[in-house]
Order: structure tokens, then sequence, then C-alpha cells
């Protein structure tokens, strides 16, 4: 007869990981939702910037926020009060669409809902991975979970793209709707333990400040979000020029396409293969994997043929898969529980706002230089930061910790 306590946790871990796929699944469908809808209903690409915009502001707003209130709050209640709004904002989306009634200020205001719901849930998935998976297997769930990111950005737009054409931007948002439902209840089933009692004196500016606290005494950590910073910003100049240089010198749309999605596959491929890399020193591999998005920024600088510049993406998307998985699996092992959403909530604030940042900044440079100028400082910036942190003795020291259960073992 089967322990009960011993198979509640692969229960748990399935229900979070089918309750965060399709959370994912419904972010990555929002963005090309909401601009075939809003160019379905305005025919201007003005609107689609003001709506993305107002989506994004809250986002870097309320971050840190999130942050302190995910380490406050059990975090699958707080990811499940994202997810419903989240879920009712698009709901309101798609009926204003289905009546007819869409302005641009609704949209703006319901996207900006959503964008703040995204905020405040962000910084729950590695409090979430924390409270309900063993340390042992954080590592290949953490890979599980990027896999589902990969998939998500796959499949997601290509959704979107037959249900615009089958049913209409209006039951499109209705659908999207029902995904983040759907997701938010997968987390009715988790069981995390109550968070510690807070002293009298704490409040949100001194949680915030300790937040800060524990990023800043912690060099390995703040100097790798900086690399992500430099990353991310140099992802958004390639996602700026790549499709010009694509469509102008490549071939067109075609050959775009085939590169973008050797990119995706290799996301996908690099957060599969993390967990089975036998790493001692994981940092090292999360700045290789930040560096070689040099790759296809200066292969498209020459530019090369296609099938050159798609599997420089794939090396780039590659690494990052492997980053990301690895780099979450120490933050979750580095930082105390009750800090670690504050700690990932600077994470994804740096760079939320350094990617817009990169894609504005792209082609206003490029003209005033050149584009092969623009990708080979961009290559040089991204390759140089992320290999100069290995200069770093913190860096190149760090390990994962061993799990309880090896630890008993060497014992």
């Amino acid at each position: 007869m089967s322990d009960p306590a011993v198979t509640a946790v692969p229960a748990m871990v399935r229900r979070l990981l089918i309750g965060r796929t399709l959370s994912l699944l419904g972010t990555a469908m929002i963005p090309t939702a909401l601009i075939l809808a809003i160019i379905e209903a305005t025919g201007s690409g003005t609107a689609v910037g003001v709506v993305l915009a107002s989506e994004l502001i809250p986002q870097l707003l309320l971050l840190p926020v999130g942050g302190v209130i995910a380490d406050r709050v059990r975090p699958q209640r707080l990811a499940f009060a994202t997810d419903v709004v989240r879920g009712l904002a698009q709901l309101a989306i798609g009926v204003e669409l289905l009546i007819g009634s869409a302005q641009l200020l609704h949209l703006s205001i319901l996207s900006a809902i959503a964008g703040a719901a995204i905020a405040l849930g962000t910084p729950t998935m590695s409090p979430l991975v924390i409270s309900t998976v063993p340390e042992r297997d954080r590592l290949r769930v953490n890979g599980q979970l990027g896999v589902a990111r990969g998939l998500a950005l796959v499949v997601g737009p290509g959704i979107v793209g037959a249900l615009i054409v089958t049913v209409g931007a209006g039951w499109l948002f209705v659908a999207i709707a029902l995904v983040f439902f759907a997701g938010g209840s997968m987390l009715g089933g988790l069981r995390t333990a109550a968070r510690p009692p807070r002293s009298k004196e704490a409040t949100f500016f001194r949680d915030l400040a300790e937040g800060w606290s524990e990023v800043r005494k912690r060099r390995w950590f703040w100097t790798n979000l900086l690399g992500h910073g430099v990353s991310n910003l140099t992802a958004g100049i390639f996602m700026t020029l790549g499709p010009l240089i694509a469509i102008r010198v490549l071939g067109g749309e075609i050959s775009w396409v085939i590169i973008y999605q050797c990119g995706m596959v290799g996301m996908i491929a690099g957060a599969f293969v993390a967990p089975r890399l036998s790493l001692a020193r994981p940092l090292i591999a999360t700045s290789l994997g930040g560096a070689v998005f040099a790759l296809p920024l200066a292969a498209f600088a020459i530019p090369g043929p296609v099938w050159l510049n798609a599997a420089a993406y794939f090396v780039a998307m590659f690494g990052l898969g492997i980053l990301n998985t690895l780099w979450q699996t120490v933050m979750q092992q580095q930082f105390p529980p009750q800090t670690l959403a504050r700690a990932d909530s600077y994470d994804a604030l740096l760079s939320f706002a350094a990617r817009p940042l990169g894609l504005a900044l792209a082609a206003p440079v490029a003209a005033m230089t050149s584009e092969a100028g623009v990708l080979i400082g961009a290559a040089v910036l991204v390759g140089a930061f992320n290999m100069g942190l290995l200069a770093l003795p913190d860096v190149r020291r760090m390990r994962f910790r061993a799990s309880p259960d090896k630890e008993d073992a060497l014992a």
C-alpha cells in the first residue's frame, strides 16, 4: 500500500506544471492577439503602441511591489488571484469586441489591469517551486517550466492565428480568458506552508529595503542581473533589426520565420538539456549562455546565409534555455525563502525594462550609424560583459548545494 505522503508530492508538482504552463500559454497569446485585434478594430499602428505600452508600464512600476507581496502571502493564493484578474481582463476585451464597442481607452485600461496582474504574479514562480517541489527535484522542474515557456512562445501565436481566422477576435479573447481561469484553478490543489509571522515593525517600505539589501550584498547576483539586462537590451536590438535584414536581404518573411523558429527550438532544447548536465559550477554555464547571444548579432551584421543565421540563433537560444533553468535553481538555493520573491522581482524588472529599451533604440541608432555597426557593437557588448562575469571569484566558485538526500547519502 503506497504512502499518501509519497504520492502527494508528484501530484502537486503535476498541478504546478500544468497550471503554470497554461498561464505561460495565455501570456504568450496576448501580444499577438492584441496586435491583430487592435488593427482589426482601429486600423492604427499608433493604437497598437498605446495599448502595448499600457500593459508594460504597470509591469515596470509594480514588479517590486509584487515581490514584497509574494514574500508576505502564500504564493499560490497570489498566483491564483492574478490569473483570475488577467482572465477577467481578457474576457472584458472579448465581450467588447463581440458587441462592437471596443474603444482605445477601454483596451488600454484593461491592458493596464492585466499588466499590473503580471507584475504581481511574476515573482510567485520561484516561491511556488520551492514550496511545492523537493529540493532534489527543483532543477528538473525548472527545466520543465523552461520547456513549457518555450513551447508556449511557439504554440501561442499559432493558436491565436487559427482562432482569429475561425471564430474572430472576440471569441479569441474569451478563449484566452478560459486558459487563465484553467491555469489558476490548478493551483487549488497545492498545499504550501504559511509564511512565517512578521514582526510588528515590518512595513512595505522596510520589506522593500530588505529585499534590496539581500540583492546588494550578493555580488554574484547583482552583477549577473546586469548581465541579464545587457542580454535583454541586445535581444531587443536583434528583434528590431533582425526581421528587417531578413526580409530585405535574406529572402523575405519566410527566412525570418525559419530563423525565429530555430531559435525557439533552441530555447526548448536548452531547457530540456540543462537538468541533464553534470555541472559543478552553474554560474560559469550561465555566463557562457549569456555570451553566446553575440553569435546571431554578428551573423546578421554580415549577413550570412539563412542557414548560418538560423544556426547562430539556435545556439544563442539554446544557451538562454540553459541559463534560465540553472539561474532559477541557483536563486532558489541561495536566497532565504522569505526574500526570494523580492530578489526575483528585481531580476524580472531589469529584464522587462532592458528589452523595450533595445527595441526603441535600435532603429534610430542604426539610422545615424549603420545596422551592421549597431549589431557588431551589441555583439561585443553582450559577449564581453557576460564573459567578464567569469573574472568574479563568486561566479567561478558558486556550486549547487547538495540536496538533503545527497547529504544523507554522504553522511
